[in-house]
């Protein structure tokens, strides 16, 4: 007998004895929740590709429940969800540690959903997954189900196993650290604008300008996972960052071309030379100005959005 993660065990899976037209209802029910678990899952993760496969394998545990011992699929699903992401992103930071170089999430397409599945946009830009990346699984499991679909206490409980009170300290100490980690975020627009004026002033090597835009504490952060040219370690402070960016500024933008893109609820840019895609790039901003600048090369990472 296997367990997954604090999900169903092989012993708990039945095959259903329904035929055709109940797993039509089936298939029908998980599409209409299978936003809210993705976006469930890609929150835990910072993965769209891992949300996609552990998505999938909740299908199937659902294809082959007995279904007609299940009072409330939408709780079901969304236990079964999170159980597996607990223990996926258990997995996932083990293999992280291999990773060459700086690890950044994944980013997403949001144009066409920019809540992903929630209510609302909560824990989904790039700087609250970040900071999420320190929560524990169980403080980032309620922290995601209560501030992003606003799932009650008593609920959060039930899918962790865990006590009303208990819950309440994980979403309070989870709500401590990406606040107390984290100073009053740009607004959409004024994060878009940033973007636009830093790709203008790297691209014509008008370093004055791009000091102007910098928090004091900026940070540059590119993820190659050990790719050729690209930064392995963040660099940090205005001074850093503008040299870091006057150093290659001569030969990088020659012959790119820019794509806008919505990833995460924020504005984006992909980059191409001759039509093949090199990077994902954005910027996380505050009322200071640009504090962080996301660069994403690894083409494993990129491909979906670009």
């Amino acid at each position: 007998m296997t367990r997954l993660g604090r999900g169903l065990t092989d012993s708990e899976v039945h095959l259903q004895p329904g035929g055709a037209e109940d797993l039509e209802e089936a298939a029908a029910v998980f599409m209409k929740l299978r936003p809210r678990l993705f976006g469930i899952a890609y929150r835990m993760l910072s993965s769209a590709s891992e949300a996609e496969d552990l998505v999938q394998e909740v299908w199937l545990r659902w294809q082959a429940y007995d279904r007609s011992t299940v009072a409330n699929p939408g709780a079901f699903l969304a236990t079964t969800t999170t159980r597996l992401a607990i223990n996926a992103l258990q997995s996932a930071r083990v293999r992280r540690e291999t990773y060459i170089g700086p690890w950044l999430p994944e980013p997403v397409d949001t144009s066409a959903d920019p809540y992903l599945g929630a209510e609302r946009g909560e824990a989904l830009e790039f700087a609250a997954l970040l900071l999420m990346e320190k929560l524990t699984p169980s403080e980032r499991a309620a922290y995601v189900l209560r501030e992003a679909f606003d799932y009650p206490y008593s609920q959060i409980a039930e899918i962790l196993q865990s006590t009303e009170p208990a819950v309440r300290q994980l979403v309070s100490r989870a709500r401590k650290h990406v606040a107390g980690e984290r100073r009053t975020p740009a607004t959409p627009a004024a994060q878009r604008e940033l973007l636009s004026t830093f790709i203008a002033a790297a691209r014509s090597g008008d370093m004055s300008a791009l000091e102007q835009l910098f928090a004091a504490d900026v940070t540059s952060v590119s993820d190659g996972n050990g790719m050729v040219r690209v930064a392995r370690v963040p660099v940090v402070g205005v001074t850093r960052v503008t040299k870091f960016l006057a150093a290659f500024a001569d030969w990088f933008w020659v012959g790119i071309d820019l794509q806008w893109v919505d990833t995460n609820g924020q504005a984006s840019v992909v980059l191409r030379r001759d039509g093949a895609v090199l990077a994902v790039v954005s910027v996380s901003a505050t009322t200071e100005g640009i504090d962080q600048v996301l660069w994403m090369f690894n083409p494993e990472k990129i491909a979906a959005v670009s």
